[in-house]
């Protein structure tokens, strides 16, 4: 059975919304903690998530890009705000899909069905390759977001996971900072690029606490390389 997460503080709203999704044999859950929603959503752990945007505390796209660094999942926003702009930037921050309210229901359960097929069902992408990714010892489950070696465990954001995944993919090989960029957010041009930086560093760190420094090397000018071959 999916799980959906509604975040939306119209108790009305919501309310309309889970008595709907139910009917057609879906768990619902309903955020209630607001200041607190990234745990929230960690502790529900649902397949897909409706994101209002005007929110108590925090808006719908800072709670995306938190939800971003430990998940995948499907989010698609319901907002009563209609701009071009807060679309981009539903879209840039994270989110998956954008409805406007009022919306028609009949028209919000497809789009949850559809989105639920893409991400789990008949329409989802094959693996190309196992969720567990290893060179040299060291093994990132790219499922939990989680890295390995030795015995030792270390926990990474979505971005770490995808970062360390771009270059344990081609251990040993330069990856260049263009590719990791698209490899972490899809589109170069809407990223600083100090943010790649940063992530690295972030990386690198973790890597040096599990027993593995100087792991990740960077090559001038190309990129970055991860070396296993020194380790013993």
């Amino acid at each position: 059975m999916y799980r959906i997460m509604i975040i939306e503080d119209d108790d009305k709203i919501a309310s309309i919304l889970q008595q709907y999704i139910e009917r057609y044999g879906y768990e619902v859950v309903r955020a209630t903690r607001f200041r607190e929603l990234k745990q929230e959503y960690v502790e529900s752990s649902p397949h897909l998530v409706l994101l209002d945007i005007n929110l108590p505390h925090f808006d719908g796209f800072y709670w995306c890009r938190q939800i971003r660094t430990v998940s995948n999942v499907p989010i698609i926003f319901l907002s009563a705000r209609v701009g071009d702009m807060d679309q981009v930037m539903a879209i840039e921050n994270g989110g998956d899909d954008y409805m406007t309210k009022p919306f028609h229901l009949d028209v919000v359960m497809a789009k949850i069905k559809s989105a639920l097929r893409r991400a789990y069902g008949e329409y989802a992408a094959p693996a190309q390759s196992s969720d567990e990714l290893s060179a040299g010892g060291l093994t990132l489950d790219q499922a939990r977001n989680i890295v390995e070696w030795k015995g030792r465990q270390a926990d990474l954001s979505r971005n770490e996971t995808l970062l360390l995944g771009s270059l344990l993919a081609k251990a040993g090989r330069i990856v260049s900072r263009d590719d990791l960029l698209e490899a972490l957010w899809d589109n170069v041009h809407f990223v600083d690029d100090n943010t790649l930086t940063v992530n690295v560093t972030r990386v690198r760190k973790k890597l040096e606490e599990l027993g593995l420094p100087k792991a990740i090397e960077t090559v001038r000018g190309q990129g970055y390389r991860l070396d296993l071959s020194q380790v013993d």
